[in-house]
């Protein structure tokens, strides 16, 4: 059991000059083997708020639960936060170090060795702008050591596609068509909510390329998976894609986060 540490906390990391506040909880009795839980906060940035909600989930599960929160003044919009900090706003190329997605492993680092935890991998859980962040990290981390990831409501996707260029496809990207075999061979669930339907809803992204995959979020989180059925397919490749619901489930991240702890203890 993990007697030192219990109960809510906070680190800070500094990498490839970006700083992220970790928030993380630790419930009482807690073994040091006990599964590693990240979730992934939306585009209000509110590591706290994720932390806050998982925490029930945490105590009852008996999970260690790690919240990150990447800052809009360090990681400014869509292009510093879900789509990976891989340029500036003005299309600069960042290092790989201060890539959102190459963010998380050295924060299990950290959380491990402050924490003297055993479990040596983590499972992911994004909704939203947290789910796109999600899908891609599972394309472009360096090696994660991720036992599963869900990716919940996500409003739009990168499609296992290197004819469509990031952030909607792996076109114009390093791992290109051996990162697409791998990715399609991670243990990646879609989940969404049946209710997620709204094609009027005020945080809907309806960019061209947005549109284009579907009319709401449900619309979009089905075309992404049939593709990525289809991309297996094509070339052969193994799939270890799954496609879940939750019924009568709308864009709540509250709601969501019940279905996604299912999806991420289900064996």
């Amino acid at each position: 059991m993990l007697t030192s540490g219990t109960g809510r906390n906070e680190l800070l990391l500094k990498q490839g000059g970006k700083h992220v506040m970790v928030r993380y909880f630790i419930p009482v009795g807690c073994p040091a083997d006990a599964r590693v839980v990240f979730v992934m906060h939306g585009a209000d940035r509110s590591g706290e708020k994720c932390l806050n909600d998982w925490m029930p989930y945490a105590n009852e599960r008996r999970f260690l639960l790690v919240a990150p929160e990447f800052s809009d003044q360090e990681f400014p919009g869509a292009t510093g936060y879900q789509f990976g900090n891989l340029t500036t706003r003005a299309g600069q190329p960042m290092p790989r170090e201060a890539w959102t997605y190459n963010m998380v492993e050295p924060i299990f680092d950290a959380f491990r060795e402050r924490c003297q935890i055993n479990n040596g991998q983590y499972c992911i859980y994004g909704h939203s702008a947290g789910a796109q962040f999600v899908q891609r990290f599972v394309c472009f981390a360096s090696r994660p050591r991720m036992s599963r990831a869900v990716s919940a409501n996500a409003g739009v996707y990168m499609l296992p596609d290197t004819a469509t260029n990031f952030p909607y496809g792996f076109g114009g990207t390093g791992p290109g068509a051996a990162g697409l075999c791998a990715a399609l061979g991670k243990p990646l669930i879609v989940l969404l909510g049946t209710a997620d339907n709204d094609p009027h809803h005020k945080a809907l992204s309806h960019s061209l390329e947005a549109e284009a995959q579907g009319s709401s979020r449900l619309a979009r989180g089905n075309f992404f998976f049939a593709c990525g059925e289809k991309a297996a397919a094509a070339i052969q490749a193994p799939f270890g894609w799954k496609l879940s619901f939750a019924p009568g489930i709308g864009h709540s991240d509250k709601d969501m986060a019940h279905f996604g702890l299912k999806c991420l203890f289900s064996e």
